[in-house]
């Protein structure tokens, strides 16, 4: 006639993380199963409250009630240090919901004893604690809990008692028996649905959450290799580049060409394109991780931001270009090439899809700074929001086209920010990038390097 129950979500079986994020996603699951699980278990109290009043006064059996009421008021006593624990403690571990249901199997065995032992047919209650350890434990800790059970039932049925039941009320014991037997199977079914329910969706969420933080991996895996890629290109372009620069400055210097304005005029636009060249390449070995700390920059928000947006402008031929700088109070900070890049490539991709009008507002939210890029181009198909910012989701037809956003995506969330777009009701698309002010922000001793 007790109803007890403690469970935690924590399947270590059924998957081995890598890493420490999915070891933490996993347990997440379990932590939420805990919390919900310790109020459920109030409920379990209120039942055990109700049954044992209503035998002892609706029914007229006798009941060892100082021994029952101690055993409830320990575990009214295990819930609250379960929930102070579990309210500040967000790892499970199988071993502590091993011991929670030994607790669980040790109270409802405590309770049965008082009240009948196996004649009680809420005995039934321990294939309730097996059904969930099966679910929710390791399968060592599963059979021990089936061994366990085992004996406590084996000393039930040895070394209890039936309690005498008062047959002048016309109550006889096996239509009692037959009663509870019909109630705790209800019982018993309703716990299993309603637990593995909720279990199971939790469950799904951690798997779910385990999923993405393994196609974060490979998505991180794949940088790895663009990167190593990239690195080696840079290095291969770097001598041709020098040579080009050495052989346009001679040019420059000799008489023929020295004499024609307009010979003139295009070698000098050919050597400031090479000299953008060599800086894209020097940005991808800088971002590369090689001669990084040259690339870092001290400057202010305002200063750097400006700067990008005069560069950018420039460099690009556009009919219109927006900027607007709505950040009020300035902060000096250290930038370097990388998170330079990830902007251009936000306004180069926007600038492919809408060539005659795009903006960039800049702005503070909080301690995080927000860049917002619009443009008045076709927007985004809802196949390439629904997987925004995966390797070569592209609207360009390129092969091998889709990469930049991908990068920008994973840029941002190396530096703790986020990156979010959608379509415009008037026609276009809107990309906001969410950078924390303290990845770049410098205090008196200390400095927060991109």
């Amino acid at each position: 006639m007790a109803c007890n129950i403690e469970t935690i979500s924590n399947r270590e079986d059924v998957t081995e993380p890598s890493t420490v994020a999915t070891v933490s996603a996993e347990r997440a699951a379990g932590h939420k199963n805990m919390l919900q699980l310790i109020q459920l278990r109030w409920f379990a109290v209120i039942g055990q409250i109700t049954t044992i009043a209503v035998v002892t006064l609706g029914i007229g059996i006798h009941l060892p009630l100082p021994q029952m009421l101690a055993v409830l008021a320990c575990l009214i006593a295990f819930n609250i240090a379960s929930h102070l624990r579990w309210h500040e403690k967000q790892v499970v571990a199988n071993s502590e919901l091993f011991f929670a249901l030994l607790v669980d199997v040790g109270s409802l065995t405590a309770q049965l004893y008082f009240s009948g032992g196996t004649t009680n047919p809420f005995a039934f209650l321990y294939l309730l604690q097996v059904i969930l350890s099966a679910v929710l434990l390791e399968a060592w800790s599963t059979w021990t809990i089936v061994a366990v059970t085992s004996f406590c039932l084996t000393g039930l049925a040895l070394f209890s008692k039936p309690l005498a039941l008062p047959l002048e009320h016309g109550h006889s014991f096996p239509g009692l028996y037959v009663q509870g037997m019909l109630i705790c199977f209800v019982l018993n079914a309703t716990l299993l649905v309603f637990f593995i329910t909720r279990i199971s969706r939790n469950l799904r969420a951690g798997d779910a959450e385990l999923a993405r933080l393994h196609q974060r991996e490979v998505e991180e895996e794949h940088i790895v290799r663009m990167g190593l890629l990239a690195s080696g290109a840079a290095h291969e372009l770097g001598t041709p580049l020098a040579t080009l620069s050495v052989i346009l400055g001679d040019w420059r210097r000799m008489p023929e060409f020295s004499k024609n304005p307009e010979v003139k005029e295009e070698i000098a636009e050919m050597q400031a394109q090479l000299q953008r060249c060599k800086t894209i390449v020097s940005g991808i070995l800088l971002s590369a991780g090689e001669a990084r700390g040259e690339s870092s920059v001290k400057t202010t928000i305002s200063t750097f931001l400006n700067d990008l947006a005069k560069e950018w402008r420039t460099s690009r031929p556009m009919v219109s270009f927006v900027y607007e700088n709505r950040i009020q109070q300035d902060l000096p900070v250290v930038f370097d090439s990388a998170l330079k890049q990830t902007i251009f490539n936000v306004l180069d991709n926007a600038h492919e899809s809408s060539p005659h009008w795009l903006s960039l507002e800049a702005m503070r939210e909080g301690d995080s700074l927000k860049l917002i890029v619009t443009d008045a181009g076709p927007g985004f198909a809802p196949a390439m929001l629904a997987q925004f910012g995966k390797p070569y989701q592209s609207s360009k037809g390129k092969l091998g086209g889709g990469l930049g956003l991908f990068l920008v995506v994973n840029v941002l969330r190396k530096l703790g920010g986020t990156v979010t777009a959608r379509n415009r009701k008037e026609g276009g698309a809107v990309v906001e990038l969410i950078l924390p002010l303290t990845a770049m922000t410098i205090e008196k001793d200390r400095k927060y390097v991109i």
